[in-house]
């Protein structure tokens, strides 16, 4: 069985990455979806929440697991014997980075291989962080994120909002 693992904060899980999920099942087995507990990043949502939302917006895609990790990611695709690591590209700005993951991941792991998806067109600005700039300012992005996550981020805020005042 050929699996695949797609690593990430998923804070929050975009229609952009729901995208690369698609792509990938066509090619893979078993796609993890891998929600990285500590990335060096401020999460606006908890790990739990994170994985919640992201076994909501996959339910309806077939051959996707969704699973947390702690730890480097090569190590948790040698534990799920992942052979393939996927990964997002939207933009040329992005390709340096990612090229030097991969390449970092390699040396940490050489049996892994790193595939790069683009994303729909409709698709390559869209973050995760800007997601969460523009909700709490009223923009309506409902169409580039799923209905989950919508709800969440509203009643998230609402609920920092409360415990401000």
């Amino acid at each position: 069985m050929k699996t695949a693992i797609y690593p990430g904060t998923f804070d929050p899980i975009t229609n952009g990455h729901l995208d690369i999920l698609h792509k990938a099942v066509r090619i893979f087995d078993q796609v993890i979806l891998a929600v990285a507990e500590i990335t060096g990043k401020k999460t606006f949502f908890t790990i739990q929440e994170r994985e919640d939302l992201c076994r909501q917006a996959t339910c309806n895609i077939d051959k996707i697991k969704v699973m947390s990790f702690t730890g480097l990611v090569v190590d948790f695709a040698r534990q799920v014997n992942a052979i393939t690591m996927i990964r997002g590209m939207r933009a040329t700005s992005d390709f340096e980075y990612e090229l030097s993951l991969a390449l970092m991941n390699e040396k940490l792991y050489s049996e892994i291989d790193t595939i790069f998806f683009i994303p729909d067109h409709k698709y390559l600005f869209l973050s995760s962080t800007m997601v969460k700039q523009v909700v709490p300012l009223g923009g309506d992005i409902g169409d580039l994120i799923p209905e989950c996550v919508k709800k969440a981020l509203i009643l998230k805020l609402k609920k920092n909002d409360l415990e401000k005042k």
